[in-house]
């Protein structure tokens, strides 16, 4: 399994989805778009691409041209059925490539939310074996609409929009793919870090159980 992991900067590596990688002997290839690394020109290179996170919003091109460029790609990898996994940014990016609009949220998310499947979602292969809510941890401030062809599959009371598919693709607005690294570096100055860190020792087991489930079953599909 050859795995392209799109990483947009140095703070938002793939976490735990490169162990569970690693795990089942795939082969992982990371392209750093935030240190000028190109995309392969041919996206039958990967069996699937993750695209992670970052700060920056999928409209802010001028400053990160490597948007415009990732854009086009995910584009590709739609019409040639390239199964694409999106966290966060990364799930914009899938909306923006799809052609839906990006927008900023009615109400930033930072912290542990639960979000809950649709009716759609809870049938969807790619939520078996999940539980119809869950906790998550949630650091984003826009939303996205979902693209012609996508189904909504997961939902919350603060922020509509959380999963989508699209073909072989899934979106997620949500982070399962987190860690005690990742958390500590992302949250260093945040306000809230003392909160979501003790949070996070209590939800930390069922969080990494949904993940490894959600991760089987994106990868069989």
């Amino acid at each position: 399994m050859r795995v392209l992991i799109l990483m947009h900067d140095p703070k938002e590596d793939a976490g735990n989805i490169s162990d569970y990688i690693e795990e089942k002997g795939g082969v992982l290839s990371i392209v750093r778009l935030y240190e000028g690394m190109r995309l392969p020109s041919d996206v039958n290179e990967a069996d699937a691409v993750i695209s992670m996170g970052g700060p920056m919003n999928v409209y802010e091109e001028t400053a990160y041209p490597f948007l415009k460029d990732e854009t086009f790609f995910l584009a590709r990898c739609f019409d040639a059925g390239v199964p694409v996994l999106g966290i966060c940014l990364g799930a914009q990016m899938m909306a923006k490539a799809a052609g839906a609009r990006v927008v900023k949220a009615p109400r930033e998310e930072v912290g542990w939310y639960e979000v809950h499947l649709t009716e759609r979602g809870s049938m969807d292969p790619f939520f078996a074996g999940l539980p119809g809510s869950f906790n998550v941890f949630q650091l984003h401030g826009d939303t996205f609409d979902i693209p012609k062809g996508g189904v909504l599959l997961a939902t919350s009371g603060t922020c509509q929009n959380q999963a989508f598919r699209i073909g072989n693709s899934l979106a997620l607005q949500f982070h399962l793919e987190i860690n005690d690294e990742k958390l500590a570096v992302w949250l260093a100055d945040h306000h809230l870090r003392n909160d979501i860190l003790k949070r996070y020792e209590i939800v930390k087991d069922d969080l990494h159980r949904h993940a490894r489930i959600l991760y089987d079953n994106f990868f069989g599909l």
